[in-house]
This record gives C-alpha cells, sequence and structure tokens, in this order.
C-alpha cells in the first residue's frame, strides 16, 4: 500500500489548532539527531519577532495529546521563545504512516546531515520493509543515492563518530569505505582533518596507503631443465652461431673426457 506524503495527507484533513506545546511528544523516528544550539537560538529569536512562519505538522493520538509529525525544530525554538502553544497541521494517520511520514517530511524538508539522512533511509528500510527503489521514490531521490549513502553506514561506529564531529564532507567519508579496517580509516581520517585535505587529496592518499598494504608479486624465475644434454649442447651451438650471424666471432669447442663433455665457448669483448 502507497503511504501517502505530509502534504498530501493534509489536503485530506488539515486543521489547524492552537495546541499547548507540552501536549505535543517528539517522534521516536525523527532523522534528525543533532540539532545547534545556536541555529535554535536564533530561529526562537525569530519567533518572538516575527511568530511561527510554518506551522507542526502532528496527528492525534489521546485527549490532549499529540505525536509530532514535522517540526522539531520548529517546536524546541517555540519552547525556547517562550511560547505556551503552537499553531500544528492535525492530520490522521495510523502509528506506522506517521512513522513514515515523519521520515520521509524531514529527509524531504530538512537539512540533515548525510548521515543523518543514511539513518533515515536505514530506519525506512528495516522498520517499514521498504526498498531502497521505494525508498528513493518517497524521498525523491535516484535509487544510486540512496545505496550511497547507505554504504557510508557500514563504516565503524569510531570512524561516524568522527567523521560526524569532523565536518568532512560524504566523499571523503566514501574515499574512507576503500580502506580494510578501522585503524587504517581513522589513520587518514585524521590527516585529512588535520591538512585539511581536499576530497582528491584524500582520494590519493588512500590509494598510497592502499600500496603500501599490497605485497609486491614476487618476481618468477624461470627454471630451464634440461634431461637430455643432446638439448644444451644444441642450444649452446645455436647461441654462438647466432652471434656469428650477427657479427660478433665467437667460437665453441667440445671435448669428451670419459664420462664428462667439456665445452669452451670464446667470445670477443667488444
Amino acid at each position: 500500500m502507497r503511504i501517502p506524503l505530509v502534504r498530501e495527507a493534509v489536503k485530506e484533513d488539515g486543521r489547524i489548532l492552537l495546541l499547548p506545546v507540552d501536549s505535543v511528544w517528539p517522534n521516536p523516528y525523527q532523522p534528525r539527531r543533532t540539532f545547534s544550539d545556536e541555529a535554535l537560538f536564533e530561529l526562537s529569536q525569530s519567533i518572538r519577532q516575527l511568530g511561527l512562519l510554518q506551522p507542526i505538522t502532528v496527528r492525534q493520538v489521546g485527549i490532549h495529546a499529540y505525536e509530532l509529525i514535522a517540526g522539531e525544530r520548529r517546536l524546541r525554538a517555540a519552547k525556547l521563545a517562550g511560547l505556551r502553544e503552537i499553531p500544528a497541521q492535525v492530520i490522521k494517520a495510523y502509528e506506522g504512516e506517521s512513522a513514515l511520514m515523519a521520515l520521509v517530511e524531514n529527509l524531504q524538508r530538512e537539512n540533515l546531515s548525510y548521515m543523518e539522512e543514511a539513518l533515515g533511509y536505514q530506519s525506512l528500510i528495516k522498520e517499514h520493509n521498504l526498498t531502497q527503489e521505494e525508498v528513493a521514490r518517497q524521498v525523491g531521490k535516484s535509487q544510486s543515492t540512496v545505496a550511497n549513502k547507505l554504504r557510508i553506514l557500514r563504516l565503524p561506529k569510531a570512524v561516524k563518530d568522527e567523521l560526524n564531529a569532523s565536518g568532512l564532507s560524504e566523499r571523503h567519508a566514501r574515499a574512507l569505505l576503500r580502506l580494510p579496517d578501522e585503524e587504517s580509516q581513522l589513520s587518514a581520517l585524521r590527516k585529512a582533518v588535520k591538512g585539511h585535505l581536499t576530497v582528491q587529496k584524500l582520494e590519493a592518499l588512500v590509494e598510497d596507503e592502499l600500496q603500501e598494504k599490497t605485497p609486491a608479486k614476487p618476481k618468477r624465475r624461470i627454471f630451464m631443465v634440461y634431461k637430455d644434454h643432446r638439448l644444451f649442447v644444441n642450444t649452446m651451438k645455436n647461441a654462438v652461431r647466432e652471434m656469428n650471424a650477427q657479427g660478433i666471432r665467437a667460437e665453441y669447442s667440445q671435448k669428451r673426457l670419459d664420462d664428462q663433455l667439456e665445452i669452451k665457448v670464446i667470445i670477443p669483448l667488444m
């Protein structure tokens, strides 16, 4: 069954009420993990001066109880601004629909980090049994974009934590995926942060690391096995003939000594 997006659900119901801020519960599927204190303060100052220009979106879950679907930043800033009530669009949605709409709405509208976006996609897939293609359709992205975001989550937790704190880009994160273990990934990440490396320079560093870790292939030694001495004698004679044909006056002679064969080759120095 196709889950409607928030904007479509609002068209069906779309009541706008003034709700007590304490009656709105946060949504457990909120993809944003961090909120900038500075940005929240700036938004709260704007709300004090101009009011909340865009209502939050909620669904009713009980008497005087509502679950947030979209607008957690606005809700937090409204509380910070001292508002006791907040304008909200109330829509009809079941629990599963609410969770999915919260994720999709935030992924489409909010300025999420690439890691938060990847976690949002992962949640849609795991919690709601969607395929990558279905997630891509819901959020208006290509399937390859969704797949590339999800690949970043393969990095170890320590690497992801440092990436979040570092401010490095998604392409920096993807470059680290080529390294085989957490230790080498962290080492490259820290060099990128310390040296303010561009994506291209980090990719070059990763390539160098991989070359160092790849053992050089041993040179293949070729052994010629002569089971019959006549093959060796013929080879020597042919070599001397070839040198003479090239103008090098080489000489070949052989002498039988009981059970041995003595071969003498004289080659003039050029």
